[in-house]
């Protein structure tokens, strides 16, 4: 049997984040990731970072090549009735921008970190429970390299996703869960292209949602919206682009670029949000806690707000022997996690096409749209949301590191 302070499942963005923050803070701790270390480098997940998350992953040492390679963008399109219209970030938004460095990316610049004289991280180490979340001494029960395991902890934090075990250790008598599903999910490409716009793309069109994002300046990430049960393989890749042209069209001279495309995929849309975040010694952070349409891309962002949150709790813990700010880390998180999920529903349901929708309904989204681009009121709501808001707490573990 081993012990820690802190024992992280998962090694996503929001796992190993939180171990950087806490080596830093000379708090002990390790991450058991179930999967080897090639899948959690390759998953493919959200590619936009907030000014905020930006921030602390060049305050921990994780930014030299984000700041290299990572695409600084100052706004965002948004087309409708074939007219394009661009919101400016930093003239809205008290100078904050976004930047597109792929979720990939940043994992693998964390685990590069962590393997490089951080707190132990095991991969191919699955978690099968946590037991004892309301004891002083919570466990986590794990398998590796074909033998049983246990870790006592003085915390345990589950960073392992939406399909992860952590938050089965919260009771259901005391676990409130909110979600919708909805009635379209996006199909998702890859494409050695580069890409035809500088910033990302918003296309709201009778024929469905489009956007186009990238990952480089050789590599585009675009998706159209599809019926849910939607089988990718059924699209050719003629038919992709076909389809993303028509939705991009606007009047004037722009052209979509064309190229292999190298990955494709499915992907439900979905509003999720488990209450309490925390239960005993027991804390859920990111997609244990959250799941959120991409539409706004909020995903990434509240995980990296979460364990900011919850590691200045543990400092604070750590020089002060008070609970205080762990105690607080649930209703502190919820307050920006229902803040995202609003914005992420705004986005989605105003720029889809809902497969019950009247054309007064879709007239009512074009109002919107034509207030966006209209009022630098509502345009600026748009770019507060869209480029995130100061994470929360108290002075400051991201100021010290």
């Amino acid at each position: 049997m081993r012990h820690t302070t802190v024992g992280i499942i998962g090694a996503g963005p929001a796992g190993l984040l939180l171990a950087r923050l806490l080596q830093r803070c000379g708090i002990d701790c390790v991450v058991l990731e179930s999967r080897d270390r090639a899948y959690a480098e390759n998953r493919q997940r959200a590619g936009i970072l907030e000014q905020g998350t930006i921030d602390v992953l060049r305050a921990c040492g994780a930014g030299e090549r984000m700041d290299r390679e990572g695409l600084v963008h100052d706004g965002i399109e948004l087309r409708f009735n074939r007219r394009a219209h661009r919101v400016n970030f930093p003239a809205l938004a008290s100078g904050r921008r976004v930047m597109v460095y792929a979720q990939t990316e940043v994992v693998k610049d964390l685990i590069r970190l962590q393997l490089d004289g951080g707190a132990p991280l095991f991969f191919e180490a699955k978690v099968t429970s946590v037991t004892g979340a309301d004891t002083e001494h919570p466990t986590i029960h794990y398998t590796h390299q074909g033998r049983t395991h246990t870790l006592t902890c003085d915390y345990v934090v589950g960073c392992d996703g939406f399909h992860g075990v952590t938050r089965d250790a919260v009771p259901s008598a005391v676990r409130s869960t909110y979600e919708r599903t909805y009635p379209y999910s996006w199909l998702g490409i890859l494409a050695d292209a580069p890409p035809s716009c500088d910033e990302l793309i918003y296309a709201h069109s009778p024929r469905g949602f489009a956007l186009h994002s990238m990952r480089s300046i050789q590599v585009s990430r675009l998706y159209l919206q599809v019926p849910n049960g939607t089988d990718a393989a059924e699209w050719s890749d003629e038919r992709i682009w076909d389809e993303l042209d028509a939705r991009f069209a606007i009047d004037g001279d722009w052209k979509l670029q064309r190229g292999p495309i190298t990955a494709k995929s499915v992907l439900p849309m979905r509003s999720h949000v488990t209450e309490p975040m925390r239960y005993g010694r027991v804390f859920l952070a990111g997609d244990a806690a959250h799941i959120v349409p991409p539409t706004g891309a909020k995903g990434l962002n509240l995980a990296v707000a979460d364990v900011v949150v919850l590691a200045r709790a543990f400092a604070h813990w750590h020089e002060t022997g008070s609970g205080e700010l762990l105690d607080a880390y649930s209703d502190t998180c919820l307050r920006r996690v229902w803040r995202a999920e609003h914005f992420s529903y705004f986005m989605t349901t105003t720029l889809h096409t809902d497969p019950q929708h009247n054309p007064f309904e879709t007239r009512l989204q074009l109002a919107q749209l034509e207030r966006i681009a209209s009022s630098p009121t509502a345009a600026a709501e748009l770019a507060e949301n869209y480029t995130g808001f100061p994470l929360e707490g108290p002075p400051s573990l991201i100021d010290r590191v």
